[in-house]
């Protein structure tokens, strides 16, 4: 049985971002598919979350709330480092374009599950 284990220096610059709204760009390696986007904290991930969800419903509005309250959370405990975010996220597997090709993205995914990693972001050339 293996045991998932967290790269020390990407789960140092993920405390970074959540301690002190450091960003970058990187590239993640998950599973064969790489991840490329800008890391942000917790609370910009959440805020970001929570403006997607405002002017709907009585059940959007409930969510937004959630997702807001998550964000604070987040800063107060950010000592364990589970979840690495990204903006502007594109995905690619294999030699495919990525997905999604247009607008921003912003993803979530566990630090333990990271394969490897680069610093700077793919970029396709128009």
């Amino acid at each position: 049985m293996s045991v998932n284990t967290k790269d020390s220096i990407l789960e140092m610059l993920t405390h970074a971002a959540n301690k002190h709204q450091f960003s970058l760009d990187i590239t993640l390696n998950m599973k064969g598919s790489l991840i490329t986007g800008t890391l942000i904290s917790a609370k910009e991930y959440f805020e970001n979350m929570s403006e997607k969800f405002e002017g709907g419903s009585d059940l959007s509005r409930a969510i937004s709330e959630k997702l807001l309250h998550a964000s604070t959370q987040n800063v107060e405990h950010a000592e364990d480092v589970t979840f690495i975010h990204l903006k502007e996220t594109r995905i690619y597997c294999g030699d495919s374009k990525p997905t999604p090709s247009k607008s921003e993205f912003l993803w979530r995914g566990r630090l333990d599950q990271t394969d490897g990693f680069f610093i700077g972001k793919i970029s396709e050339d128009e």
